[in-house]
């Protein structure tokens, strides 16, 4: 693997597991949807103060332990449904496209409320954005095969929200599918040997419609984003 052996045999690399973990303490106490000022100055700050290799592993667990989190909520909800309903829901990380189709209605979004406390536009959005910036750094600190799935998850999450999940489709929202989509291809042209695109993905990619992006404060719409397009974009290289 590459990322072990630059770790064992190239330039070493000075982590600090306090600086780690009290950049993590930071990113979880100082933002979020409590923060007095906006997504968009909220992830701006946090990229700046991710911008280190301790703040590039701090970012790889943000993404990591969001993506944990949800598979577990939604197991979760799945199991509730079962017990109630005696409808059983196949729960697939891989995909959560199926999931969603079937069972949109019945169940809740899981990014909004996750034990970490990890928001999706504020800390997540910048959490990407440093996975992406420093994609040729990553495998000096990390397994960059196991993160970049994490990075497709948390999409899949994302635009099955707006499909399916009842998720409003705002600047925020918009910004964030697109660092997504950004950053795992710029941790995909890193890759020696990248894994193959995930279904969801594969499918949208087949898509060429455009979606309404609102104001976040108000109903007007303000623009439209392209899923396919801008995955073919970033991703057919």
């Amino acid at each position: 693997m590459r990322w072990l052996r630059r770790l064992l045999g190239g330039k070493r690399v000075q982590l600090d597991p306090g600086r780690q973990q009290a950049l993590l303490h930071d990113v979880q106490s100082r933002y979020g949807p409590h923060a007095r000022i906006r997504f968009t100055e909220q992830v701006e700050a946090l990229t700046d103060s991710l911008d280190s290799d301790d703040g590039l592993v701090v970012a790889s667990r943000i993404v990591s332990q969001v993506a944990d989190e949800a598979h577990v909520d939604l197991q979760a909800q799945a199991q509730e449904i079962h017990r109630r309903t005696g409808r059983r829901l196949l729960v697939h990380r891989r995909n959560y496209r199926p999931l969603w189709k079937e069972a949109g209605p019945a169940l809740r979004w899981p990014l909004f409320a996750l034990p970490c406390g990890f928001h999706p536009y504020a800390q997540v959005a910048a959490a990407v954005t440093v996975l992406g910036s420093q994609a040729r750094r990553l495998d000096r600190v990390t397994d960059p095969n196991p993160l970049v799935t994490r990075v497709f998850e948390v999409l899949d999450l994302t635009t099955t929200g707006w499909e399916y999940g009842r998720v409003r489709v705002d600047t925020d929202a918009a910004t964030l599918a697109d660092r997504l989509i950004v950053s795992a291809g710029q941790v995909l042209a890193a890759m020696d040997d990248p894994p193959r695109l995930p279904p969801a993905v594969r499918e949208l990619m087949r898509r060429n419609n455009t979606v309404a992006v609102h104001d976040p404060a108000g109903p007007r719409a303000v623009g439209g984003i392209n899923l396919g397009a801008r995955m073919r974009e970033e991703f057919l290289v």
